[in-house]
């Protein structure tokens, strides 16, 4: 796993008693760690080769086809599902395999830290596969932090920016969504978390802020810093 420096994590004794009720549900790739680095393209490439072997495109067609599906549902694994009767867990297993993932995973020094230092229940909620969900969350040493994790085949394969995927995980775990607070990279996600009445952190680099994110951070490490404005 290659690190990059953090900074100071100081959450005040009044931010963190406010938010000790309150449930964090964490999205994992550009959340808490960069995938955009090399597993993205990685993955990009998995799932292009995928979709030529099993729909018969050439590579071109395959990659605009992903990027299609990705655009309209949020996710491609979505749109093999609606409109080409695709298996998701195979197409998750060959599409998620990794020689050395260790190597591959970006992430800030002082996560785990935060994680701990941050009040409140913590949720891991992904559109990615189980196996590999794990396999983050024990490279960035961070599985003991959560209570709770949340992969694509635990939300039914209704995977965000479905609402259907948001219910179920709120109806499992008795949470009101006025109670949750979502972080998230990706906007079409944070949008259907608004809706339902939860609160909101973008985490990008961004500058401007859409009207469903509440704050936007820069780096997740900043959570603790920016409770009180929430």
């Amino acid at each position: 796993m290659r690190t990059v420096p953090s900074s100071p994590l100081t959450p005040n004794s009044s931010s963190a008693a406010r938010f000790a009720t309150r449930t964090w549900l964490f999205d994992l790739d550009n959340t808490l760690h960069n995938a955009s680095a090399h597993i993205f393209p990685h993955i990009g490439r998995s799932m292009r080769d995928y979709i030529s072997r099993h729909l018969d495109l050439d590579e071109a067609e395959a990659t605009q086809l992903r990027q299609q599906y990705w655009k309209r549902y949020g996710a491609t694994l979505l749109g093999l599902m609606r409109h080409h009767d695709i298996d998701p867990k195979h197409f998750l297993h060959h599409t998620h395999q990794f020689q050395d993932l260790a190597s591959m995973v970006v992430a800030e020094r002082g996560l785990k830290a935060m994680l701990k230092r941050l009040p409140g229940r913590k949720i891991i909620f992904s559109n990615a596969p189980l196996v590999y969900t794990k396999a983050i969350l024990a490279i960035t040493g961070v599985r003991n932090c959560f209570d709770a994790v949340y992969s694509v085949e635990r939300l039914r394969f209704k995977p965000k920016p479905e609402k259907r995927g948001f219910l179920h995980l709120l109806r499992t775990e008795g949470l009101d969504p006025r109670s949750c607070i979502m972080i998230e990279d990706t906007l079409p996600n944070l949008k259907t978390a608004k809706r339902l009445g939860m609160k909101t952190v973008w985490v990008s680099s961004c500058m401007r802020k859409p009207p469903y994110a509440d704050i936007r951070v820069g780096s997740v490490l900043d959570l603790p810093q920016r409770l009180g404005q929430i």
